[in-house]
């Protein structure tokens, strides 16, 4: 079949699609940046990227029309913008109008459980996408899920730094709100069994683990998974903005996205019985199961997708790496530094590895102190680390930075800080004629950023020095 697949660099995205093509199927991805996508997908003779932007209709028009199946998997837990509902709601109406031109036959969609009365902002956002992406021109198939577990989603990664972080913790009380946690895996096997299969044609299920739990619960339990004893003590004083702080100071989520997880935390998430599972013939996994699955998965190395590459947790970028690829030439402050390298290989894999648990090289704690400044006023910090220890992809985040460019056959990796500043920041690493050269370029806005940059100069001279020194080190 021919598949369509939209948000295919998001966290559900990217783990669908080799699904999709195992089972033989032909993948069509839509996306905003065509320099996010994954280099397997231009490899791969079976997947043809679309860039395409839903809330512009006019960059839909080389969407095919011979569509079996699709997939809309857009959505957003970011509420930057005011008008954040009728955004979701333009991308889903200009999505069915598009493939109501073509001969697509279903459309699946994942949401969220709405079992109350009174709804989250997020959630109150997902069920009116149901609505407008109901159709007479093809089935729609819905699966709502509740709290999605698995090595680098959202919830699994805010668990593991509260429970590995630390061993007691004063909670807010939405801690002994319930929730039905679904493994990824098993997210993934209700939408690829679904595919064109007419017993779920224009039907809605709750899908969710065969466990009740409290947010609570989740954390002794992750901490029992991780070997680690762990106290919790809830207290009904904390408001929804103290228990945003709590989470945003200590885990790596950003403040945004904090607050719209609170949001949804007070509210109870328990899935509608159905015979779903029967259906597609899923068995979902524990909430231990999933939780000791996620960690296989990190151990190695093998984390197919994380939260923190969405740009959700991107400080400025909002999906358009290519408007950041070309550095500024004229009203910048440079650091350039070049050595020569006498190992290319070598040089090249530590710059692949930089950031992270590996640290930058020379001054990491100084980058530490930069990141927990970034933190107090607002910014994202170093705590998002990196999704894979020896490989980047343009559209990763790199601690602070997020990835633009990043090619070993051109020797070439660029990054763009995301970091609270006066201005804008890049970092490049470029090997030409067996020399490393390094730059770092600033381009300030207005006073503050001139004085930031001369402020932090002194900083500079032996910080960019050390780190393109270790870097072309051959042992």
């Amino acid at each position: 079949m021919n598949i369509l697949v939209t948000g295919a660099t998001g966290y559900i995205g990217k783990r669908l699609i080799p699904f999709l093509l195992n089972e033989g199927h032909t993948v069509i991805c839509v996306v905003r940046d065509r320099l996010r996508a994954d280099k397997r997908y231009i490899e791969d003779e079976n997947i043809f990227v679309i860039e395409g932007d839903f809330l512009k209709p006019e960059t839909l028009k080389n969407i095919p029309k011979n569509i079996d199946v699709a997939y809309y998997l857009i959505h957003s837990m970011s509420n930057s913008t005011t008008d954040f509902e009728s955004l979701e709601e333009r991308c889903a109406i200009n999505f069915k109008n598009c493939l109501e031109n073509t001969k697509v036959k279903q459309v699946i969609y994942l949401s969220g459980i709405t079992n109350e009365d009174e709804l989250s902002k997020h959630l109150q956002s997902r069920k009116n996408v149901e609505e407008v992406l109901a159709s007479k021109h093809y089935a729609l198939t819905i699966f709502k899920a509740g709290i999605i577990v698995g090595s680098g989603s959202s919830s699994f990664e805010i668990i593991r730094d509260l429970v590995e972080k630390l061993p007691f913790m004063i909670a807010p009380k939405w801690l002994n709100t319930k929730t039905q946690p679904l493994a990824v895996r098993d997210v993934l096997a209700f939408l690829s069994r679904a595919a064109n299969n007419e017993t779920v044609f224009n039907k809605s299920y709750d899908v969710f683990g065969p466990e009740i739990l409290t947010y609570k619960e989740m954390l002794l339990q992750f901490a029992a998974v991780r070997g680690l004893k762990r106290y919790i003590l809830t207290v009904p004083v904390m408001t929804p903005k103290l228990s945003s702080y709590w989470l945003y100071f200590v885990t790596s989520t950003s403040y945004k996205l904090a607050t719209s997880l609170v949001d949804s935390m007070g509210i109870q998430i328990v899935g509608k019985p159905s015979h779903i599972n029967e259906i597609l013939n899923v068995n979902p996994l524990t909430y231990k199961q999933a939780v000791a699955l996620a960690f296989e998965k990190i151990e190695q190395n093998s984390i197919v997708s994380s939260w923190k590459d969405s740009m959700v947790s991107s400080g400025t970028l909002r999906n358009q790496l290519h408007k950041y690829v070309n550095v500024p030439k004229f009203g910048c402050f440079k650091d350039y530094k070049e050595r020569p390298v006498k190992d290319i290989e070598r040089t090249i894999n530590k710059i692949w590895a930089i950031g992270g648990n590996t640290g930058w090289y020379y001054g990491t704690f100084l980058w530490r102190i930069r990141g927990y400044i970034d933190k107090l006023f607002g910014g994202i910090g170093l705590r998002r680390g990196r999704t894979s220890p020896t490989e980047l992809d343009a559209g990763d985040a790199l601690d602070f930075w997020r990835v633009i460019f990043a090619d070993k056959a051109q020797k070439k990796l660029l990054l763009y800080a995301e970091m609270r500043l006066p201005g804008e920041a890049w970092l490049e690493f470029k090997i030409e004629d067996n020399m490393l050269k390094q730059t770092a370029t600033f381009r300030p806005r207005g006073l503050w950023g001139r004085l930031y940059w001369y402020s932090v100069l002194p900083f500079h001279g032996f910080i960019f020095r050390g780190m393109i020194n270790k870097l072309v080190e051959a042992s």
